[in-house]
């Protein structure tokens, strides 16, 4: 028989990307914390960031080095144009990169959105030890990517297995 295992929560901090945002109008933040919270896991940050390529990788780097923080999640900055450039501060700062989560997050997201889901630049990977998904800024795209891919990867529970085994924080416990 198989061990039962029991519900980990992780500590995740959420990132908007945006020129725009404020913390009134940031819904996709909002989905983001709303369901993460409702998984059972910790808001370890939230934070608004300008579209600019180096306070974006401040904020993340420093959640990466923070030992508190299991999880980066951000939104916005994932399209083709104008400013947006999420994967671009983000991708070098990966130690290994989760290919198949952009490609599974395009995948879903066409049953949605169809061919617009090709403008989308999702990314999935790992630095120091700590998850890193970025993601686009609707709050559709939000609950897709936590629904379907994010959230069944952070449970302990799922298997055959998930990112949470992966934790090296939650590996001594």
């Amino acid at each position: 028989m198989p061990e039962k295992r029991v519900f980990k929560p992780l500590n995740i901090a959420v990132l908007t990307a945006s020129d725009t945002r404020t913390e009134e109008n940031d819904t996709s933040g909002k989905t983001l914390v709303e369901r993460l919270r409702a998984a059972g896991h910790k808001l370890a940050d939230k934070r608004i960031v300008p579209d600019d390529t180096y306070q974006l990788r401040a904020v993340v780097s420093a959640w990466i080095a923070n030992a508190g923080v299991d999880v980066v999640i951000s939104t916005g900055g994932t399209g083709i144009t104008g400013r947006d450039g999420t994967p671009e501060a983000i991708e070098v700062l990966l130690d290994k990169k989760l290919d198949g989560f952009g490609e599974i997050f395009r995948m879903l997201s066409w049953e949605e959105i169809h061919t617009s889901t090709i403008q989308s630049r999702a990314l999935g990977g790992v630095a120091n030890g700590t998850l890193v998904f970025c993601v686009p800024g609707s709050s559709g795209a939000c609950r897709t990517a936590w629904d379907k891919l994010i959230e069944p990867q952070l449970d302990y529970r799922t298997r055959p297995c998930n990112f949470v085994e992966l934790i090296p924080r939650l590996l001594e416990s």
